[in-house]
């Protein structure tokens, strides 16, 4: 007998007893709808840690949760590109020996003790170590239960999840066939961007250089020269591509925040699908101007770390779409309630999603795509081979959608001996100084 026919069975017992005719079979109906119905044992937490690997030459963390149940573990991500080596510690000092023999199943539990556990909380490094473990507790727990992650979080909302990608020239003529490019392939979301960030290359020789003031590796951005292309780039691609891609950019908080509200007033009449990042998160104030002069769609959220930093721009609803980097902010435990906030104040889902979010990472953003009603659009990313043998698994994208793999957990796993293969460059990794002509910095 199956255990939904023993439960069955047990219900027309308690029925029979009811009535005066319990038959001799009752007490071990009953001893084996105990053993049926007792959920599954309990397992402990053997070990915590964190592996490093760069496949694709970016720094990539991800946190290993080990069980009482041999071969039964958990993967998570924990990637903090430019600073891995302190999550590193975080995570074999002092989470492992927090999580070791506790409960697998008690993820909430286990997450707010930890998230307390150094008093101080909310800082990219504690948030990115705590994301992993809590990510790899959801896998395990999808594996428990034989079901994808998504499948926990309350089944498919939509059958594959819409991405956009990253296209972009030094001109206009190469902007625009790398927009092409990415049209054939089926994309129907695409960033466009003038020569990277800020378009250094439009800028004359820096002041700062011929005063021998930094480093010779620090860049150049002047608003008013990334300004005025920018614009120029819209109208050439809304006019050689038309209306049927829809178009976004990232202002990436490089730029004085009224010049970042002009520029997005002049964009609105080629109708982006969102701007990003028009200020730094030290300017939130400003979002309540942009709002009263524009109806533009704006993303925000890469660089937050603490709840206070989103809350109000999603209640007040000055944002349009929520774009942290869930590792960043402590995990998908985290991330489906902020999606469950976002989606009563009408701010849909744009999680953080480049290339270095390990393919773990990436599986989260995209169960979580999958599992809320109000998501938006997910950046999409492209593993090499190299990557996809360290991470057997790891989502795939095809016409310009996501797609999971229907195994129980995220769907991914880690090859340890190749990861092995593949240390973390030398380059400490930092954020490269980018600079106006007379040497001041600027916010990324």
């Amino acid at each position: 007998m199956n255990r939904r026919n023993l439960i069955k069975g047990f219900g027309l017992g308690i029925t029979a007893g009811t009535l005066g005719i319990l038959s001799k079979s009752d007490e071990v109906l009953a001893n084996e709808y105990a053993k049926a119905t007792k959920g599954l044992p309990a397992l402990k937490i053997t070990n915590v840690k964190a592996i490093l690997t760069a496949p694709q030459r970016i720094r990539l963390c991800v946190v290993k949760v080990e069980t009482s149940e041999p071969g039964l573990y958990g993967l998570g991500c924990a990637t903090f590109n430019q600073r891995p080596l302190p999550v590193v510690a975080a995570v074999d000092k002092y989470l492992n020996p927090f999580a070791k023999g506790r409960d697998v199943d008690n993820i909430e539990d286990m997450w707010q003790n930890a998230y307390t556990s150094s008093y101080w909380r909310n800082g990219p490094i504690l948030n990115n170590a705590l994301s992993g473990l809590d990510q790899a507790l959801w896998d395990i727990k999808g594996k428990r239960a034989n079901m994808p992650v998504y499948q926990l979080l309350g089944g498919k909302c939509r059958f594959a999840v819409d991405c956009y990608t990253h296209c972009g020239g030094r001109d206009f003529a190469q902007t625009e066939r790398s927009v092409r490019r990415a049209m054939e392939e089926g994309f129907r979301h695409i960033r466009i961007q003038l020569g990277g960030y800020g378009s250094p290359h439009l800028s004359k020789t820096p002041a700062f250089k011929e005063a021998g003031f930094g480093l010779p590796s620090d860049s150049l951005m002047e608003p008013g020269p990334y300004v005025r292309a920018t614009v120029k780039m819209f109208e050439h691609i809304r006019k050689a591509c038309g209306e049927k891609v829809e178009l976004l950019h990232d202002i990436h908080e490089r730029i004085p925040p009224i010049q970042a509200i002009n520029l997005i007033k002049k964009l609105e009449q080629f109708h982006p699908f969102f701007i990003e990042d028009p200020f730094a998160p030290e300017d939130n104030g400003y979002f309540k101007l942009l709002r009263q002069q524009t109806s533009v769609p704006i993303a925000m959220g890469e660089l937050f770390n603490n709840p206070h930093e989103w809350t109000g721009l999603i209640t007040e609803r000055l944002i349009d779409f929520i774009r942290v980097h869930i590792s960043q902010i402590g995990g998908l435990s985290v991330a489906r309630k902020l999606a469950a906030l976002c989606e009563w104040f009408n701010v849909r889902t744009a999680w953080h999603g480049p290339g270095d979010v390990s393919p773990v990472g990436h599986a989260a953003n995209a169960h979580l795509d999958l599992a809320v009603s109000n998501f938006g659009i997910q950046e999409a990313v492209r593993f090499n081979d190299k990557t996809r043998e360290v991470f057997p698994g790891s989502p795939t994208v095809k016409n310009g959608y996501m797609y999971v793999n229907e195994a129980p957990g995220f769907g991914v796993d880690i090859d340890e001996k190749l990861a092995a293969k593949y240390p973390l460059p030398d380059h400490p990794g930092y954020w490269s100084p980018v600079r106006r002509s007379d040497g001041t910095a600027v916010r990324p």
